[in-house]
């Protein structure tokens, strides 16, 4: 069964107030224990990032849609492994999430 990277862009950030960072990790929590076995690695979430283009530009805060964390999971096809992201907390923030596969390079 293969292995599927989801990244997170967006979706709000960490809430500043301690009781809305608490809802926000058990929204979470409970969709990593839905997953259940098709949860690899929870990931982590990414707090600062730079874009390097082929020409040797860097940009700031990770270009126009920046990585805001990321998990991997598996699933029987790209279709499931989609279906399984649908429910994930970082689209309730306006944030995204870009799946892929991720083939075995050796």
């Amino acid at each position: 069964m293969p292995n599927y990277l989801l990244a997170y862009h967006g979706g709000g950030g960490m809430a500043q107030d301690q009781a809305e960072r608490d809802k926000l990790m058990a929204k979470w929590g409970k969709w990593f224990q839905d997953l259940g076995p098709a949860l690899v690695d929870g990931g982590n979430p990414v707090m600062r990032a730079k874009t390097i283009t082929s020409k040797g530009s860097v940009s700031e805060g990770g270009g126009q849609n920046p990585i805001s964390g990321y998990s991997l999971i598996k699933a029987n096809d790209l279709e499931s492994a989609v279906k399984l992201a649908g429910g994930c907390p970082v689209l309730s923030g306006g944030g995204s999430v870009e799946v892929g596969e991720v083939v075995p390079a050796m």
